[in-house]
C-alpha cells in the first residue's frame, strides 16, 4: 500500500490526547466555524468530519459522553435523528447525492475511531464516487474543500430554519 503523508493531521490527533475528549472540547468551544459545527441543539450537535470519506461527510454527536445507543435517552434519540434528517435534506438540496451511508461504529472492534463518545456518521454517496485512484492508489480525491462545504451547509440550514 502506498502512503500519502499528511503531517497537518498531527495537530488534530494530538488534541485527542488531552484529558478531555475531542467531542467534549468541540461541544464546549464557541469556535463553531473553526470546528465546522453545523447545528447545536439542546442535547446534541452536528459538524463536518474534518477528515471526510466524501464531500459533506457529517457527524451528529450527543453532548453527553456515552458509548452505546442503549445509553441514549428518548430526547437524545429524537434530536439526533431529527438532526440527521435535516442534514440529509440539506445535503440533498446542495449536492444531489445518489444515496447516503448513515451509521454508528460502536466499539473499536466495529471501527470506532473515538469509541468513548457515541456519534453518527452521515456520508453522502454518488454512483462511481470511488474510482481507480481509490482502488489502485488507496487515496481519496475530494472535489470540494471543507470551508466551502461548511459555508454552503450553514447557509442552507439557516434558510431552512427561516422557512419553517
Amino acid at each position: 500500500m502506498e502512503h500519502l503523508w499528511a503531517p497537518w493531521r498531527k495537530a488534530y490527533f494530538e488534541k485527542e490526547e488531552t484529558t478531555a475528549h475531542l467531542f467534549e472540547i468541540i461541544a464546549q468551544s464557541q469556535e463553531d466555524e473553526k470546528n465546522f459545527v453545523l447545528t447545536r441543539g439542546k442535547v446534541s450537535f452536528s459538524l463536518l468530519n474534518r477528515y471526510p470519506y466524501n464531500t459533506a461527510h457529517c457527524m451528529v454527536v450527543p453532548y453527553r459522553i456515552i458509548k452505546s445507543i442503549t445509553e441514549l435517552t428518548e430526547t437524545e434519540m429524537l434530536e439526533c435523528f431529527h438532526t440527521l434528517n435535516r442534514l440529509c435534506k440539506s445535503i440533498q438540496r446542495l449536492f444531489s447525492p445518489h444515496g447516503f451511508n448513515v451509521g454508528l461504529n460502536i466499539g473499536a472492534a466495529a471501527g470506532a475511531g473515538i469509541e468513548s463518545h457515541l456519534h453518527w456518521h452521515l456520508v453522502p454517496r454518488w454512483r462511481n464516487d470511488t474510482n481507480f485512484i481509490t482502488t489502485i492508489g488507496h487515496t481519496r480525491v475530494h472535489p470540494d474543500d471543507l470551508p466551502t462545504v461548511y459555508k454552503l451547509l450553514i447557509e442552507d440550514l439557516a434558510r431552512e430554519e427561516e422557512d419553517a
